[in-house]
């Protein structure tokens, strides 16, 4: 999907992707899922993900035959000796929005019914609105890549995944949550984490840093190398500029010490 203007410069566009057999899609949100379906109009690519995310895809004009709806527990044949399974997870904790740097602890917010979460202030959805109706030129902006861009109001039920090749497994993951339990019965050689917000483990936000949680999650899949994705600055002024590396490094040597970071530029071709 084309960026918010105010975004950096950098990146790729989905109408200039050509090539593509499939698009995993992680939950159903609109900075998730749009482009997908440009992806499989140009491409003919298959789209793996949720019932809802497969419904908003539907109604942009995917075929039926190029939809993979999907909820946990299934394997996807992706070539010949690579398959793909899925797993059931949860979203980043957007109803508490957190300022907090990578390596900074964040506190309380537990046991919280849905009314009593939906009464939190500052929430994600709060902040965008008060931009996109803000009379902003940097406002209009946004508000308007929201509304255009193919998407639900529902995450749609988050899901992982395990790519599982002849020389090794690669774990992706598009959002900050995760069931522990679910963790615990994957073994991964690398990892695609997601870092932004405040993350969730097991329905709860989690009690300390985002640093600590991406060094659980290495533990637990047993990875050796992990890589950060939707941590970049790609909706100012309501994502943050820059995220600290250092304490994510830190933290992988205390918890995870078999696990190395690579931190990949803009379109920078990494080996896993």
């Amino acid at each position: 999907m084309d960026r918010v203007p105010a975004a950096p410069p950098v990146g790729l566009r989905t109408a200039e992707v050509t090539r593509a057999d499939f698009v995993l899609v992680g939950h159903s949100h609109f900075d998730h899922l749009a482009g997908a379906d440009v992806i499989a109009a140009n491409a003919g690519a298959k789209i793996i993900g949720s019932n809802e995310s497969c419904r908003v895809m539907r109604e942009r004009g995917v075929p039926e035959a190029q939809l993979l709806p999907s909820q946990g527990g299934e394997r996807h044949r992706l070539a010949d000796g690579v398959t793909l399974r899925v797993f059931p997870s949860l979203h980043a904790c957007t109803w508490i929005l957190t300022d907090s740097g990578s390596g900074e602890e964040d506190h309380g917010h537990t046991r919280l019914t849905q009314d009593e979460r939906a009464a939190v202030p500052g929430g994600l959805v709060q902040r965008i609105t008060e931009l996109a109706t803000g009379g902003t030129e940097e406002g209009s902006a946004v508000l308007q890549h929201v509304q255009t861009s193919a998407g639900s109001l529902s995450d749609g039920g988050p899901l992982v995944y395990l790519i599982e090749t002849p020389d090794g497994s690669v774990f992706y993951q598009d959002t900050s949550g995760c069931w522990t339990g679910v963790l615990a019965g994957i073994r991964a050689d690398a990892a695609i984490m997601a870092a932004s917000g405040r993350a969730n483990v097991d329905g709860e936000p989690i009690q300390g840093s985002m640093a600590q949680f991406i060094a659980m999650e290495a533990k637990a899949l047993g990875v050796r190398k992990v890589v950060l994705g939707h941590h970049d600055n790609w909706m100012p002024p309501v994502t943050r500029a820059e995220f600290d590396m250092a304490p994510v490094r830190a933290q992988l040597v205390v918890d995870a010490p078999g696990a190395s970071l690579i931190e990949a530029s803009y379109l920078e071709p990494v080996v896993l």
